[in-house]
C-alpha cells in the first residue's frame, strides 16, 4: 500500500501566497504592458480581483495554522509579534521611498513598472500585517470563550468574507453598498473590541511592556493607513489593490482593538499592585492546599504560611511561636526580626489588655486575629494570628509593621483564611500519618495475635484415662488468657490456666511471661503448692507493679485416681462429681501472682487433694466468662455456668464446651461482643481400661 506524503498545511498556504502574489504581479504587469502600448491584455479585472481574494485567503490560512500551533504564546508575545510585523512593514515602506527618492528625476525613478512592482509589494506586507494581527486580536478575544463571543467572532468572520467578495458586485466604487457594509463590520469591530479580559492578568510590568508594543501597532497603522489612502491614490496605477472594503474593515478593527487595549491598559496601571495581590494570595491558598504530604515536615507548610501572610499583610517582620513539647523555646520560624527585638515587642503585647483577653478566650474555635498598636521604637502595629487544630491553640503568628493601624479588614479576613487552611493541611497530616501508624499498629498487633496465638498448646497432653479440650478468645487482637499442659510421666499430667489483669497487649505480654515461667519450673517436678510460690518469686522481679496475675494448677495423677490442685486468685474450679450427679466449685483460698513479693507469699498459699471418679468432669475457666454482660447489665453468673455442667455433663468435652460458649454467646446477644478475655478448658475422665 502507497503512504501518501504527510501535507504540511502552513508550508503548503505559504507556498501559495507566494504563487497567487507572483500570479497577480504577472497579471497587473501585462495589463499594464497592454495600457502602455494602446493594447487589449485580454485579462478582465475580475481575474485580479481573483487573485486578489485568493490571496486573502491563503494569508488567513497560513496565519490561521502558524498561531493555533503556537498555543503557549502568552499575552505579551502575542502583542509584539504584531507590533514586529508592523515594524517590518512600515521599514521596507521607507524603504522603498527612500529608493525611488535616491533616484530623482530619473527615467528608472517614473518607471511605471518599478512603481507597479513596488504597490504589489506594498500590498502584500500590508495584507500580512492587518490579517496577521487581526488573528492575534482573535486569540484576545477568545481567551475567555463564551457562547456569545464565539457567536460574535463568526459573524465577524462571516462578514468580511462577504466584504472580501464584494468586490465584484460594486466594481470598486465606493457607493451604498460598501458604506453599508463598513458599518456593519464598524459595528461588530467595536463590539469584539469590548472583549479584553486578558488585561488584568498582566503584571504591572507586563502592563507597561503591552502599553509600549500597542502603542508601535497604533503608529504602524496610522502610517500604513495614511500612506495607503492617500500616497497610493496619488499614483497612476492601472488598479489599486489597497482600497477595497476587506482591508478598510480590517484596518478599523485592528485599529480599535489596538486603541481599545491600549486605553484599559494604561487605565489598569493603577490597580495592577491590587490584582497581583490578590493572585499572589490565590496561589498562596494553592500551596498551603497541596504543600504537606505524609511523609514530609509539617515546618514546610508553616513556612508557606508565614510567607503568605507577611505577603497579604505588607509586614515588616514577623514569627511563629508554637505552644507544644516539641518546640521547648516556642519560637520556629523567624522574618526580620532578632531576638533582642522579639522579646521587647513580645512584652509590650502582653502588658495590653486585649492580648490577654485573647489568649484567654473559650471556646477558641471562633478565635480570629486581632490588630494591636505598640509603642516600640521601630513596629507601631502587631497582628496576633491563632492556629487552632481540633478547638486547641497550637501556636499564633506574630506580624509586625512599621506604621500605625498597618492592618486593615481585609488583610485580616484572607490572613484568617490562610491560618484556617494552614491548620486544616497541618491536622490533615497529622491524621494521615496516625492513620498510618494505625494501620502499622494493626499489622503489629496481627503478628503478636499469631505469636500468641503460637504460645497456647495445639495438642493438650493427656491419657487414655482421661479426655480434654480447651478454648480461648481475646476481647481485643491479644489478651492476657492463658491455658497449658505437661505430662510429668506416664501417669502424672499437669493442667494450668492462667489470666493476666487488664487486656491487650501488655496482658499478652505478661502471659508470655507467664508461659516461660511454667515451662521452666514444672520441669522440677514441684507441688502445686512449691509452684505457685516459685512462680510468685519469678514474676515478682519482672511483672509491673499495677500488674498480678491469677492462676489454678492441677496434677492427675492417673494410676492414683487423684488431682492435687492450687489456687492463685483465680475464680474457682468447677468439679461434677458423676456419682452424686452433682456440680460444686473446688473450695480452696489463694492469692495471685505478683500482689504481694516478699516471704510472706507462701502463707497464703493452700495445696488440695481429691479423688475423682469414671464420668467425672473438671471445667477450668477464667473470669470472663461468669463477669460477661448482657445488655440489661447482667453477668452470665457461677451458677448459671454451674447448671450448664450438670445438664450437659454426658456429653464428651468438646461438645460440653460447645455447649457453654454458645449459652455465653447467647445470654449477651448474638450480635454483642463480649468486653473480657475468656478462656475455658474441659476434662472428662474415663474408665481405667477405657480405649483411647
Amino acid at each position: 500500500m502507497i503512504k501518501l506524503p504527510q501535507i504540511h498545511i502552513g508550508k503548503l498556504s505559504l507556498l501559495l501566497a507566494i504563487l497567487v502574489w507572483l500570479a497577480m504581479l504577472f497579471v497587473n504587469l501585462v495589463r499594464l504592458f497592454g495600457s502602455i502600448n494602446e493594447m487589449n491584455s485580454g485579462i478582465a479585472i475580475e481575474f485580479t480581483w481573483i487573485l486578489q481574494t485568493a490571496f486573502y485567503l491563503t494569508v488567513y490560512g497560513f496565519y490561521k495554522y502558524s498561531i493555533a500551533k503556537n498555543t503557549q504564546n502568552d499575552f505579551l508575545n502575542l502583542i509584539w509579534r504584531g507590533a514586529s510585523t508592523g515594524i517590518f512593514a512600515v521599514a521596507v515602506y521607507i524603504i522603498i521611498d527612500l529608493f525611488i527618492g535616491s533616484l530623482g528625476e530619473s527615467k528608472l525613478a517614473r518607471d511605471p513598472f518599478l512603481g507597479i512592482f513596488f504597490h504589489h509589494v506594498r500590498f502584500g506586507l500590508l495584507t500580512i500585517f492587518l490579517i496577521s494581527t487581526a488573528l492575534l486580536w482573535q486569540h484576545l478575544i477568545l481567551y475567555q470563550k463564551t457562547k456569545r463571543v464565539v457567536k460574535q467572532w463568526q459573524a465577524f468572520e462571516i462578514t468580511m468574507l462577504i466584504g472580501m467578495f464584494l468586490v465584484f458586485f460594486d466594481r470598486g466604487d465606493y457607493d451604498y453598498p460598501f458604506f453599508f457594509g463598513f458599518a456593519l463590520l464598524g459595528i461588530l469591530s467595536v463590539i469584539l473590541s469590548t472583549n479584553l479580559k486578558w488585561i488584568p492578568y498582566l503584571t504591572f510590568k507586563e502592563k507597561w511592556k503591552s502599553l509600549l508594543f500597542l502603542a508601535i501597532i497604533i503608529s504602524c497603522i496610522g502610517y500604513l493607513l495614511w500612506y495607503s489612502f492617500s500616497r497610493e491614490f496619488e499614483r497612476n496605477y492601472p488598479i489599486i489593490l489597497t482600497g477595497y472594503l476587506f482591508l478598510t474593515s480590517l484596518f478599523w478593527f485592528v485599529l480599535v482593538y489596538a486603541v481599545l487595549s491600549f486605553l484599559v491598559t494604561l487605565f489598569n496601571l493603577p490597580t495592577s499592585s491590587v490584582f497581583e495581590q490578590k493572585l499572589t494570595e490565590a496561589i498562596n491558598f494553592q500551596r498551603l492546599s497541596q504543600s504537606i504530604k505524609p511523609e514530609e515536615n509539617e515546618e514546610q507548610v508553616l513556612d508557606i504560611l508565614m510567607d503568605s501572610c507577611m505577603s497579604a499583610a505588607y509586614a515588616d517582620a514577623a514569627w511563629l511561636a508554637m505552644s507544644n513539647e516539641e518546640f521547648p523555646d516556642g519560637v520556629i520560624q523567624e522574618r526580620f526580626i532578632d531576638r533582642k527585638t522579639r522579646k521587647e515587642v513580645l512584652e509590650l503585647i502582653q502588658q495590653q489588655k486585649p492580648a490577654q483577653e485573647w489568649a484567654a478566650e473559650k471556646p477558641t474555635d471562633n478565635l480570629n486575629p486581632i490588630s494591636l498598636r505598640i509603642n516600640h521604637s521601630k513596629f507601631e502595629s502587631v497582628l496576633l494570628v491563632p492556629l487552632v487544630i481540633n478547638k486547641s491553640v497550637i501556636g499564633k503568628i506574630v506580624l509586625c509593621k512599621e506604621v500605625r493601624d498597618g492592618f486593615n479588614k481585609e488583610m485580616l479576613n484572607i490572613i484568617s483564611t490562610f491560618a484556617r487552611q494552614a491548620c486544616i493541611a497541618v491536622e490533615n497530616h497529622r491524621l494521615l500519618n496516625q492513620a498510618i501508624l494505625n494501620e502499622r499498629y494493626q499489622e503489629e498487633l496481627k503478628i503478636a495475635q499469631r505469636v500468641q496465638k503460637s504460645l497456647l498448646p495445639t495438642k493438650l497432653d493427656h491419657n487414655q484415662s482421661f479426655d480434654i479440650c480447651a478454648f480461648s478468645n481475646a476481647a481485643d487482637e491479644v489478651g492476657g488468657d492463658y491455658y497449658d499442659t505437661y505430662q510429668l510421666d506416664e501417669d502424672r499430667f499437669v493442667l494450668i490456666i492462667g489470666d493476666v489483669s487488664g487486656k491487650g497487649t501488655s496482658a499478652a505480654f505478661h502471659m508470655s511471661e507467664m508461659k516461660g515461667i511454667f515451662q521452666s519450673l514444672i520441669q522440677l517436678n514441684l507441688s502445686p503448692s512449691d509452684f505457685m510460690v516459685k512462680a510468685n518469686s519469678a514474676l515478682s522481679r519482672c511483672l509491673e507493679r499495677n500488674h498480678f496475675i491469677t492462676a489454678s494448677i492441677f496434677v492427675i495423677n492417673t494410676a492414683k485416681q487423684s488431682i492435687c490442685h492450687s489456687r492463685a486468685g483465680h475464680v474457682p474450679t468447677l468439679f461434677h462429681q458423676e456419682k452424686l450427679h452433682k456440680s460444686a466449685f473446688l473450695e480452696i483460698d489463694g492469692l495471685g501472682l505478683g500482689i504481694l513479693r516478699n516471704m510472706q507469699y507462701e502463707k497464703h498459699v493452700e495445696e488440695k487433694t481429691f479423688t475423682y471418679q469414671a464420668g467425672d468432669v473438671l471445667l477450668l475457666f477464667t473470669d470472663g466468662i461468669v463477669e460477661a454482660k448482657n445488655e440489661k447489665s447482667q453477668q452470665f453468673g457461677y451458677e448459671r455456668i454451674r447448671t450448664l455442667l450438670e445438664v450437659y455433663h454426658e456429653l464428651n468435652p468438646l461438645e460440653i464446651q460447645t455447649k457453654i460458649i454458645d449459652s455465653l454467646h447467647a445470654f449477651v446477644g448474638g450480635d454483642r461482643l463480649i468486653d473480657d478475655d475468656y478462656s475455658i478448658m474441659v476434662v472428662k475422665f474415663a474408665n481405667q481400661n477405657k480405649d483411647s
